[in-house]
C-alpha cells in the first residue's frame, strides 16, 4: 500500500508538470505590448525644466499618416483623445492600447456644395457640462456635438454662426470657461475666396456668454489663433500666428463681468495652439516646430522638439501627459506637473 500510494503521487507530479509544459508553449491570451515609436526630443534651457520635463522623457508617436491634425481634447467619458483632421473634414479617437480610428466624420462641414479650403473642423473642447464644441472651419460656426460618446454621429447645433450679421470667417480655437462662456478666435485660415468670401474685415476674438450673448473682444490681431486661460481663469492668453509682422502672445485681464482689458504682450513669438498647467506654465506650439515651454512670467524654459511642426497640445489621461498635434502625427509626453482640470 505505501509503495503505491508513493508512485501514485509521483505520477500526478509528473503529469502535472507536462500540463504545465505544455500550457507554456500555448499562445499569450493577452499580447505582449511593443514600446511605442519616438521621435525629435528636448531642449533644456533652463534647470527649472526638469521639475517640469523628467530627465528622461521621450517623445512618443502615438498615431501618424494623416494629412494634418489639430484641437485635441481629452474626453474622460471615452478615456480617449479626439482629434481633428482638418483637411480629411473628420475627428479621430486614439485610446491607451489601441490605434487611432476615425470617430466622426463630417466634423467641420456638412454643406452639399463642395467648397475650398479648410472645411474640417479645428479646436475641439468641453464645454462646462462636459459636452462636445467644435470650431468648425467649413461651417463656419461654433457647434456642439448632440449626439452619443458611444453613437457619435454628424448632428451639430449652432451656437454661434455670425457676428454683426457677416458670417464668421472660421473659428479656430476654443476656451471654455468654467461659468459656461466660451472663448473663441476666428482668423481666416479656412476660407479660400471664391464660392466661400469672407465678410468680415477683420479677425476677432469673440466672448460666447452662457446666456448667449456674443461679444466681441479684440480685433486688432491680424491671426488670433490658439486661447488658454491662466489657472485662475484671471488672465486670457491670445495667440498670433502672423510671424511675420504680428508675432507676439498677447495677456488680457478677465473682468468680472467676462470682458478683458489691460492688454499687454506675454511673450514675443507668434504662436498656433496653446495648453496650460496647474502652475500657469504655457505650452505654446508652432515655433521651430516644437512646444515652448514658457512660466507663468514669461520666462521660455525649454522645447519638445516634434518634428516637423506641431499645431496643438492639450492634458491627457491621469493629468499629466501632454498629448500633440503635430503635422500627421499624434505624439505625447510624461510630464511631472498636471494640466488644468485634473
Amino acid at each position: 500500500m505505501r509503495i503505491s500510494k508513493v508512485r501514485g503521487s509521483l505520477a500526478t507530479i509528473i503529469g502535472a508538470a507536462i500540463l504545465a509544459a505544455c500550457a507554456g508553449d500555448e499562445p499569450s491570451s493577452e499580447p505582449e505590448t511593443e514600446p511605442l515609436p519616438t521621435t525629435g526630443s528636448i531642449e533644456r534651457l533652463d534647470p527649472r525644466l526638469d521639475a517640469i520635463v523628467p530627465p528622461d522623457a521621450v517623445i512618443e508617436v502615438l498615431s501618424e499618416g494623416h494629412e494634418w491634425v489639430e484641437g485635441p481634447v481629452w474626453v474622460p467619458a471615452l478615456q480617449s483623445i479626439l482629434y481633428s483632421d482638418i483637411p480629411n473634414n473628420a475627428v479621430y479617437r486614439w485610446s491607451e492600447g489601441e490605434t487611432a480610428s476615425l470617430w466622426l466624420q463630417p466634423a467641420g462641414y456638412t454643406g452639399d456644395v463642395p467648397r475650398e479650403g479648410e472645411s474640417g473642423s479645428n479646436g475641439l473642447a468641453l464645454d462646462s457640462e462636459g459636452r462636445l464644441v467644435l470650431a468648425q472651419h467649413g461651417d463656419r460656426r461654433i457647434a456642439r456635438l448632440n449626439a452619443p460618446w458611444d453613437a457619435p454621429e454628424a448632428n451639430f447645433e449652432t451656437l454661434v454662426g455670425e457676428y454683426d450679421g457677416m458670417r464668421f470667417n472660421s473659428p479656430n480655437d476654443v476656451a471654455p470657461r468654467s461659468n459656461g462662456d466660451l472663448y473663441f478666435t476666428d482668423p481666416p485660415y479656412g476660407l479660400a475666396g471664391g464660392n466661400d468670401p469672407q465678410e468680415l474685415d477683420f479677425q476677432g476674438v469673440y466672448r460666447l456668454a452662457a446666456s448667449g450673448e456674443l461679444t466681441l473682444l479684440v480685433d486688432d490681431l491680424n491671426r488670433p489663433n490658439g486661447i488658454a486661460f491662466s489657472p485662475d481663469q484671471s488672465i486670457l492668453y491670445v495667440a498670433s500666428s502672423d510671424g511675420a509682422n504680428q508675432p507676439v502672445v498677447m495677456a488680457y485681464d478677465v473682468q468680472a463681468d467676462g470682458g478683458i482689458d489691460n492688454a499687454r504682450v506675454f511673450f514675443d513669438s507668434w504662436g498656433d495652439g496653446m495648453a496650460v498647467d496647474q502652475q500657469g506654465n504655457i505650452y505654446l506650439t508652432g515655433p521651430g516646430g516644437g512646444v515652448l515651454i514658457i512660466n507663468a512670467d514669461g520666462e521660455h524654459l525649454g522645447t519638445i522638439h516634434a518634428p516637423p511642426r506641431t499645431s496643438n497640445a492639450t492634458f491627457g489621461g491621469d493629468g499629466s501627459t501632454l498629448f500633440i498635434t503635430a503635422n500627421t502625427r499624434l505624439v505625447r509626453v510624461r510630464l511631472n506637473v498636471k494640466g488644468m482640470g485634473f
